[in-house]
């Protein structure tokens, strides 16, 4: 629960300083809520591509962690003596 609550109050000043500097910028309020909900749409296609391979790379670690994981489970159950 306390993770939640300091998510939203990270995340709720974000919004309304990202909305502010794009309706400071001279976009109207329907774009600017567009743009601070779907990030998606502002990016380069830069940004995308590097977005696309972090997010390749993390799920690449996280798959490599749990077969590590796995692999130390079953040598340590080969090593108990009996």
């Amino acid at each position: 629960m306390k993770f939640f609550g300091i998510t939203l109050l990270i995340l709720i000043p974000l919004v309304v300083i990202s909305l502010g500097m794009d309706i400071l910028l001279g976009f109207d309020l329907d774009n600017s809520i567009k743009h601070a909900f779907n990030p998606f749409l502002v990016k380069d296609p830069a940004e995308l591509i590097l977005f696309i391979i972090l997010l390749v790379l993390l799920v690449f670690s996280f798959f490599y962690r749990k077969k590590e994981r796995q692999r130390e489970r079953t040598t340590m159950m080969l090593h108990i003596p009996g």
